[in-house]
């Protein structure tokens, strides 16, 4: 329960946030969840116009009991850059619910959807993870829609991925170069599946048997007809909960994790199945969330609950002890939850904390004069180049969106200000921020004699 000057404290900030949101902004919008989303993610492009693009929206609704936990396809009205009016952007409101973003299909999920992963290599599926040992996998095209009421049975996942001899709840990816999934646990394992044989035929296979009332249905929300996938490979090296897990961008063997037990470590699946690098104290506490950068195979982040993030290259690893980062990132006054790179920038990344800020950092800037924009704070970290603050509690997920790269998706638990929802925001900065600073002085330029004109009349 947070104190009465901590919440005035939030509240003075997102006042302050709000104010600024028609300089700081291109388009941003808000939308109030039922229940509170642990996880938010980016689909496919469905649909291209003008103005805007409609794009797939993953979701998760994290119920009281009172009905169904359910997995959520959403369409989201993406629009383009410098196309929202400033109207808009000043004046929406934190209590509704956006008109640009629709939900087309509803999967009843068997427990919490805890993380939701796209496969690259096929827009169709996605996994999930809840609260078991099991990764689930969907076939969101082929799944029926349902209506989430109180009794109803849960949806058949079309794979079920077994591997884990305790809860796997958090950590979770997938491969962008081959169809390969990742998870981590609390049996301290990381677990390796290929799913590339039974991708291809889920849809043929499965899609004529998809009603909740057909034939076999669901036992504990598993397929009945037996659709599980044994690992490639169990990984053993760290002593604690395994919290978060990352596939090198260019190689389906290698990959990271990292843990409860304070360590980073990187394995290799074709040099057997202990670690190649473990780096015993990678933060000063539980370490959160890991991202390995697709445009700089080098650098990878680690986020933590000692509230900062570290920035590592792989070539200066060397196991045991203390880790020996590039650079440690303190912009947050609470536990990091998540990171992940941009993939517009090889040097720009996110970090989301329980701080309840969303914090855009450049490592490229560090060293130099700082371009920053953000509300409520004047003293600022290194690299640190726009804060989002339109969060009232901890945001527990983003998303950079790669189709509309400077696009964010956020998601936070607002409970008591909501009224026991959650806040999803859709949000872009205004170019002026990011752009190189000769090409924005070059436009701005453009409008100096317009500008002298209204100053002097």
């Amino acid at each position: 329960m947070k104190d009465k000057p901590a919440e005035r404290a939030v509240e003075e900030r997102y006042t302050q946030w709000k104010s600024l949101v028609p300089v700081l902004y291109d388009w941003l919008a808000n939308h109030n969840l039922v229940w509170p989303s642990l996880s938010c993610r980016w689909g496919p492009q469905v649909e291209q116009a003008t103005y805007k693009n409609r794009q797939r929206l993953y979701l998760s609704e994290q119920t009281d009991g009172s009905v169904p936990n359910t997995l959520v396809i959403a369409n989201v009205e993406v629009v383009k850059s410098r196309v929202a009016a400033a109207e808009h952007i000043a004046q929406f409101n934190e209590e509704s619910r956006s008109p640009f973003v629709k939900k087309s299909k509803t999967i009843i999920h068997p427990g919490e959807v805890n993380r939701i992963r796209e496969l690259p290599q096929n827009s169709n599926i996605v996994a999930t993870h809840t609260d078991s040992p099991d990764v689930l996998i969907w076939d969101v095209e082929s799944q029926s829609n349902r209506q989430p009421v109180l009794g109803a049975t849960p949806s058949r996942p079309d794979l079920v991925l077994t591997g884990h001899q305790d809860n796997a709840e958090f950590a979770l990816a997938m491969c962008p170069t081959e169809p390969f999934v990742l998870s981590g646990g609390k049996d301290k394992s990381v677990v390796l599946w290929s799913i590339h044989d039974h991708i291809s035929s889920l849809a043929a296979d499965q899609g004529a048997q998809k009603s909740p009332g057909s034939k076999g249905g669901a036992v504990n929300g598993k397929p009945a007809d037996g659709s599980t996938v044994q690992a490639r490979g169990v990984f053993q090296g760290h002593e604690d909960t395994v919290e978060d897990v990352q596939f090198n961008p260019s190689s389906a063997q290698e990959f990271c994790s990292v843990g409860d037990d304070s360590c980073l470590i990187l394995w290799d699946a074709r040099t057997g199945l202990s670690p190649v690098v473990k780096v015993e104290k990678a933060h000063n506490a539980d370490l959160h969330c890991v991202d390995w950068n697709p445009n700089d195979v080098n650098l990878i982040l680690t986020g933590s609950a000692d509230n900062s993030v570290r920035m590592y290259d792989r070539r200066n690893l060397t196991s045991g002890g203390v880790g020996s980062p590039v650079h440690i990132f303190e912009g947050h006054t609470a536990a990091v939850l998540c990171v992940q790179w941009s993939p517009a920038k090889a040097s720009v990344f996110g970090s989301a904390a329980e701080d309840g800020l969303l914090n855009i950092w450049d490592h490229g800037k560090i060293g130099k004069v700082e371009n920053y924009s953000g509300a409520g704070n004047s003293i600022y970290p290194p690299g640190l180049f726009f804060r989002h603050a339109g969060h009232r509690d901890k945001v527990v997920d983003f998303h950079w969106n790669a189709a509309d790269p400077w696009t964010i998706v956020s998601v936070s638990e607002d409970g008591e200000k909501t009224g026991g929802g959650g806040t999803l925001q859709i949000w872009r900065m205004i170019d002026l921020i990011y752009r190189p600073e000769e090409e924005v002085v070059a436009e701005l330029d453009k409008f100096k004699s317009h500008l002298l004109t209204c100053s002097s009349s």
